[in-house]
């Protein structure tokens, strides 16, 4: 098994939260795991992306080659489209369909979804902060997209969540049932998607 994994997104969205989530499931499930990110400019709305290397095999770098994602994991559309250089043939894009308009020259919500009609099935296009709103916590967008994930990363769906009980945990009762329920939601996204 082996799963390299981009995740992408603005400073706040929670890049570093799903980052985290997955490290604590795939040491759990004993898979060897290496990870790199960048945050620099995150307080100021600029990009987050961390490269998740995951593998029953030793991991040599923890960097991901262009051309060889399994997964672009993307909070914002045109933060998902960044990184498309680095995406395998066959991998795969679960995104959130809602931009963070934080420049003039945005592209039309239009052109940015027909990039992604381009992938066809290997796309996943979904409005997790919609899905996260329903589920009674709005803060839970990036559980949302990591549910949706969840069946093309080969980890244990209740290893995931009780990696997720884990991190959130320290929050209360009230957090864990709302970021579990979150993850259920977008599962059930990809669910329907397939």
């Amino acid at each position: 098994m082996k799963k390299d994994i981009i995740l992408a997104g603005v400073g706040g969205q929670g890049i570093l939260t799903i980052a985290n989530v997955l490290g604590i499931a795939a040491l759990d499930q004993g898979l060897y795991l290496k990870q790199a990110e960048v945050h620099g400019m995150s307080q100021r709305g600029g990009d987050v992306q961390s490269n998740l290397r995951i593998s029953s095999e030793p991991i040599h770098s923890d960097l991901i080659a262009k051309g060889s994602a399994d997964m672009i994991i993307s909070m914002e559309p045109m933060e998902a489209l960044r990184y498309l250089p680095f995406l395998s043939p066959d991998g795969r894009i679960i995104s959130n369909s809602v931009p963070f308009v934080n420049i003039d020259n945005y592209p039309a919500e239009e052109a940015v979804a027909a990039r992604f009609e381009k992938f066809g099935a290997r796309a996943l296009l979904i409005n997790a902060d919609e899905i996260a709103r329903t589920c009674g916590s709005p803060r839970s967008a990036n559980i949302v997209l990591l549910g949706a994930a969840s069946p093309y990363l080969e980890i244990d769906t209740e290893i995931i969540k009780q990696a997720l009980i884990a991190h959130f945990a320290p929050k209360g009762d009230k957090i864990v049932d709302a970021n579990l329920e979150a993850y259920r939601a977008g599962a059930n996204c990809s669910l329907l998607a397939d």
